[in-house]
C-alpha cells in the first residue's frame, strides 16, 4: 500500500512540475465554438492504421449542448510544438479538448493541470507553516515547564477546540472578497498555519517534555549547551517522526480547505485556475448529468488524499494524539 501510495504521490508531482508541457492549451485561452464541448476523441483508424488524429468538433445544438464529430476533415496531432507535448491548433480543427471544455469554453484538462499547482503549492506551505511554529511553540513550551509551559498548553488548546473550517470561513470572510491572486495565497497559507499549527504543538510539547528528562539532555547540560541548542539539535529532531505523520494529515486537510473556501467562493477568483474554483464551475447539478467531465477535480482531490493516506498505513505511523 505505501508503494502505491507514493506512485500517487509522485505522479501527481510530476504533473504539476510538467503542466506546461502536459496541458495541450492554455488554461485561461477561451475557445467561443467549444462551449461545454465533450472531450475530443483521439482515433488512430481512418479506413486504415494511420498516425493519432482527431476529428473537428461542431454544434450540432447549443441549447442541449450536442456536438458531433467533422469526419470528413481529420486533423493529425501536432506533436513537440510551441513547448507542449502534444495539440491542434484551433485553425486546423481543434481544439485538443482532453476533458472538454467548461462554460467559457477554456480546456478542462489544461486547467486541471495548472490548478494542481495552486492548490498542491499551497497546501504545502501551509502544511509546512504549521509545523514551524507547532514545533517552536511545543518545543518551547515542552523545555521551559512552568508557567510558561502552562500558558502556551491553555493558549494551544483555546485555539484547538475551536471549529475550524468555520473559523476559517469567517476569517477570510472578513477580508475583502476581491483581491489578487497573490494575496489570496499568501492570506489562506496564514490561515492554514494558524489553525494547524496547535495539533503538532501539543505533541510536539509532549515529547519534549519528555525528552528533556534523559540523560543526554542532562549532560549537555552539564556541558554548558544552551537550551536552544539542546532544543535545535536534539530534543526537536526527536519529534521528526511526529511532524511527518502530522503533515500527512495536514496536507490532504488543507487541499480540502482551499478547495472548499474557493467553492464557496472566498478562496481564489474564477481567473486562477484552482481545483475548487473549477467545482465551483460543477456546482450545477443538471451540468454534472450532461458534462460529468467537469467532477474531474474531485477526482484529482481523490487520489492525492488516497495517497496520502496509503502512505500513512503503509508506514504504520497512524498519529496518537498525546496528552499535554
Amino acid at each position: 500500500m505505501k508503494r502505491a501510495g507514493l506512485w500517487l504521490l509522485a505522479a501527481a508531482v510530476l504533473v504539476t512540475i510538467a503542466a506546461p508541457l502536459l496541458a495541450p492549451n492554455p488554461p485561461d485561452r477561451r475557445h467561443p465554438g467549444s462551449l461545454y464541448a465533450p472531450p475530443t476523441t483521439i482515433h488512430l483508424f481512418d479506413g486504415a492504421a494511420r498516425a493519432p488524429f482527431i476529428y473537428p468538433q461542431r454544434v450540432v445544438n447549443p441549447l442541449e449542448r450536442r456536438f458531433e464529430e467533422d469526419t470528413s476533415q481529420p486533423v493529425s496531432l501536432r506533436w513537440f510544438t510551441e513547448g507542449r507535448l502534444v495539440t491542434v491548433y484551433e485553425a486546423d480543427g481543434g481544439p485538443l479538448l482532453l476533458l472538454g471544455a467548461d462554460s467559457l469554453g477554456r480546456d478542462t484538462f489544461s486547467r486541471l493541470l495548472y490548478s494542481a499547482r495552486t492548490s498542491l503549492g499551497l497546501a504545502l506551505i501551509g502544511t509546512l507553516g504549521a509545523l514551524l511554529v507547532g514545533a517552536f511553540v511545543g518545543g518551547l513550551a515542552g523545555y521551559a515547564g512552568g508557567a510558561i509551559d502552562h500558558a502556551l498548553s491553555r493558549f494551544t488548546d483555546f485555539v484547538l477546540v475551536l471549529p475550524a473550517i468555520y473559523v476559517a470561513l469567517a476569517l477570510r470572510a472578513a477580508m475583502p472578497l476581491v483581491l489578487p491572486p497573490a494575496t489570496v495565497f499568501v492570506l489562506l497559507a496564514s490561515i492554514f498555519a494558524l489553525l494547524g499549527w496547535p495539533i503538532v504543538a501539543r505533541g510536539v510539547r509532549a515529547i519534549v517534555a519528555s525528552e528533556r528528562e534523559r540523560e543526554y539532555v542532562t549532560a549537555g547540560r552539564a556541558l554548558g549547551a544552551t537550551p536552544w541548542r539542546l532544543l535545535k539539535r536534539h530534543l526537536l529532531p526527536a519529534t521528526g517522526g511526529y511532524l511527518a505523520a502530522q503533515a500527512t494529515l495536514l496536507l490532504p486537510a488543507f487541499i480540502m480547505a482551499e478547495a472548499t473556501l474557493s467553492y464557496v467562493g472566498l478562496g481564489f477568483p474564477d481567473t486562477v485556475p484552482t481545483w475548487g474554483t473549477m467545482l465551483q464551475e460543477a456546482a450545477n447539478i443538471s451540468l454534472v448529468v450532461d458534462a460529468p467531465w467537469m467532477l474531474a477535480p474531485a477526482g484529482a482531490i481523490f487520489l492525492v488524499v488516497l495517497g496520502v493516506n496509503l502512505v500513512v498505513q503503509g508506514a504504520g505511523r497512524t498519529p496518537v494524539q498525546l496528552e499535554p
